[in-house]
Formats: C-alpha cells, structure tokens, sequence
C-alpha cells in the first residue's frame, strides 16, 4: 500500500495486528494510536467493534512513527460486515 513503510523483518516494532479503530471516515487509511485498540484476533476485533459508535473491526500494521513525532497504524483492510 502506498505511504507505508513495510515491516522490518528484523524487529517486532511494527507489526501486521487486529484491531478495533474509531473511524468517523472509513475513507482515511491512518489513524493515531489513540483511535486504535489492538485486539489479540480478528473474531475479538469483530465483536469488539461497534459501527453505531464509529468503532469498526479492521487489520492494521503499526505503530508508525509520523514525522511529526504521532504514532500512527495504516489499515490495511476492514473486516466483517464494514
């Protein structure tokens, strides 16, 4: 995906993991850490989620650190019914 940086193989700091991101936009594709919390599954990520909130289920890779110092996750796809 354009405009992120991939995972280094060696180190675990960046990583592919499931969460539940608070998105007024799904359009947007990075989120501040803060609007993200990480689920240890996707099924976890799916009943956590709560679309009439904003909040919705997705695969994200992160965190990031931007270059205005935030930390960031990009959503690489959004799951079950988004």
């Amino acid at each position: 995906m354009r405009g992120i940086v991939p995972p280094d193989a060696q180190t675990s700091v960046s990583q592919e993991r499931y969460a539940v991101v608070y998105a007024p936009r799904r359009k947007r594709h990075r989120f501040a850490a803060s609007c993200v919390e990480l689920m240890h599954d996707a099924d976890a990520a799916i009943t956590a989620a709560a679309p009439d909130q904003l909040r919705y289920a997705a695969r994200v890779v992160g965190p990031s650190k931007s270059s205005e110092g935030q930390y960031l996750y990009y959503v690489l796809d959004w799951l079950g019914d988004a």
